[in-house]
């Protein structure tokens, strides 16, 4: 029953975009969208040799201005790849570090950004093979892959699609989708001795007013408390946010808002982020003032948690479906299939005297631009934009873009 459920899942999904891609490849660009000239393409994936294919999770930036990433397809074997992209005087190097084999390492990495950790090792996760997904690491040397975790043993999670977060003792965290003991997916822990990590559920979902179904991957605050959101499950079944409290005695689950599918949200899959006074933004995939999901902001009190939507998207459908980028105070992210020609947009959200002003950095009109953006994007210090879309590019295999302020 589990297998058949993910894989009707990502069947499904895998319909979408190869259906999305026929489309755009017939697509020619009617005019250039607004701000194009800070619009790059940076790279263009082919599916070919080592190359990857489809990037669904966005790059994760690192202090020297490379960044990394993973393809949910392509590679050597077909099964997905992670990859290196190095800036070269006026250009970018291109680098393929691991090409995932199928079934004996995984396949298929999904919607997360790589976590660094110690001697710049690479983390993340397989939505599919090992069992039923995996969490692996990447050592800094291209060609080598250390399989920390298979999924879909009993009541182990299945299915994680999001990544992972790493502590500062190189412990990490993350959720699945399907699997733990009720099978509504599971929070799981991976604690590090030496160069190994042993993994265990900390929190299986159960139903009611619950959470359930977990895309994103958790995030974690200085006290090590990890925060979460499911698209599914809650009080009124528009999904949920909830929170891990760490004690000495383990970890307690509590949901602290459940969407009501109105003007306040609905299917929150992307998951939240933290600011250093422990606010939680996030946003929906869809409701808000016409269907086209909310960014919004989870304040702590005395007295629970205030909830505040900062901005309702004007599109009917396709709103943000990742984490929201923090950078200087200002929120960045996307939409999936909303903007000007229906192909996703790159937003900026930015505070100013107790109200916020979202600016649009670029609308994806397809073809040779790309569309169809999913993984979370990245922020320099100079407020240089990165980030993936899954189809569109030189080959129509997805591509990596920078947006320059």
């Amino acid at each position: 029953m589990l297998q058949d459920q993910a894989d009707n899942f990502s069947l499904a999904r895998r319909t979408t975009v190869v259906l999305c891609s026929f489309l755009l490849f017939f697509l020619t660009v009617l005019s250039q969208p607004a701000h194009s000239q800070t619009y790059k393409v940076i790279y263009n994936f082919t599916g070919q040799g080592s190359d990857g294919a489809t990037p669904y999770g966005g790059p994760t930036l690192d202090n020297l201005g490379n960044l990394y990433g993973t393809t949910n397809l392509g590679g050597t074997f077909g099964s997905g790849s992670v990859y290196r992209l190095s800036p070269n005087g006026s250009s970018w190097k291109y680098t393929s570090l691991y090409s995932f084999r199928g079934v004996t390492d995984g396949a298929g990495p999904g919607y997360g950004t790589l976590a660094i950790g110690a001697n710049r090792a690479l983390f993340g996760t397989t939505e599919s093979s090992g069992n039923f997904g995996t969490a692996f690491a990447i050592c800094a040397c291209p060609g080598r892959e250390i399989q920390i975790h298979s999924f879909g043993s009993a009541t182990d999670g299945a299915e994680p699609m999001s990544g992972i977060v790493l502590d500062s003792a190189g412990n990490f965290y993350g959720a699945t989708l399907l699997g733990g003991a009720n099978g509504n997916g599971s929070v799981y822990e991976a604690k590090r001795s030496g160069n190994t990590w042993t993994e265990s559920v900390i929190y299986s979902f159960t139903s009611g007013s619950d959470a359930i179904n977990p895309v994103a991957t958790v995030s974690l605050d200085a006290q090590g408390n990890l925060y979460g959101t499911a698209p599914a499950g809650g009080a009124f079944g528009n999904g949920a946010v909830y929170k891990l409290s760490r004690s000495s005695s383990g970890w307690t689950e509590s949901v602290i808002y459940s969407f009501q599918g109105g003007t306040d949200g609905a299917n929150p899959v992307g998951g939240v982020i933290l600011d250093k006074a422990g606010n939680l933004y996030g946003t929906t995939f869809d409701g808000g003032i016409n269907g086209g999901g909310i960014i919004y902001k989870l304040s702590p009190s005395s007295t629970g948690w205030k909830f505040t939507v900062l901005y309702s998207f004007v599109g009917g459908y396709g709103g943000p479906y990742n984490k929201l980028t923090l950078s200087n105070g200002s929120l960045y992210g996307f939409t999936n299939s909303e903007g000007a020609y229906g192909l996703g947009s790159i937003f900026k959200l930015t505070p100013s005297n107790g109200t916020w002003t979202l600016t649009d950095l670029y609308d994806f009109p397809g073809g040779s631009e790309g569309g169809l953006p999913y993984g979370s994007v990245a922020v320099d210090n100079a407020g240089n934009v990165f980030g993936t879309a899954v189809v569109g590019g030189s080959n129509n295999q997805g591509i990596i873009f920078e947006i320059t302020p």
